[in-house]
């Protein structure tokens, strides 16, 4: 794809701000660092929208909590058609790392995983937006 090459008007305070952000971040340059800003507006504005997604539901939970797997694998079978993926790794003795590719609209995704982070034992979940890559 072509490269169009435009300028931009900022404070000087607000550009010595970005330029350590991007340092800090390891950017190469400013363009890279614009880019990836710019694409992270396009997918939250697809998961605002009603476009096909793609994301992360990221869990904790203690394992031996009564019949909390069970609630989890029931939940995730009544979600079947937005999962496309899970990964159950075992953190220690009692906490385990559940993280579940999701892909298809947005609000499957986030009823899902409120769905999820809800359940009585889940120490902690998070809900990662993503994009499929089309239009961004």
């Amino acid at each position: 794809m072509p490269l169009i090459r435009f300028g931009v008007s900022i404070e000087k305070g607000l550009l010595a701000r970005f330029d350590r952000l991007i340092r800090d971040k390891e950017y190469t340059n400013r363009s890279e660092a614009f880019r990836d800003l710019i694409r992270k507006e396009l997918v939250l504005e697809q998961w605002q929208g009603s476009h096909e997604i793609a994301g992360a539901i990221t869990l904790i939970y203690n394992h031996h909590k009564r019949e909390l797997v069970n609630k989890l694998m029931d939940i995730q079978h009544d979600f079947g058609d937005s999962i496309i993926s899970s990964q159950h790794i075992h953190l220690d003795h009692d906490n385990c790392l559940e993280v579940i590719a999701v892909k298809g609209s947005p609000q499957q995704a986030q009823k899902l995983a409120d769905s999820l982070k809800s359940v009585k034992g889940v120490k902690h979940g998070t809900l990662s937006m993503s994009t499929t890559g089309k239009g961004v």
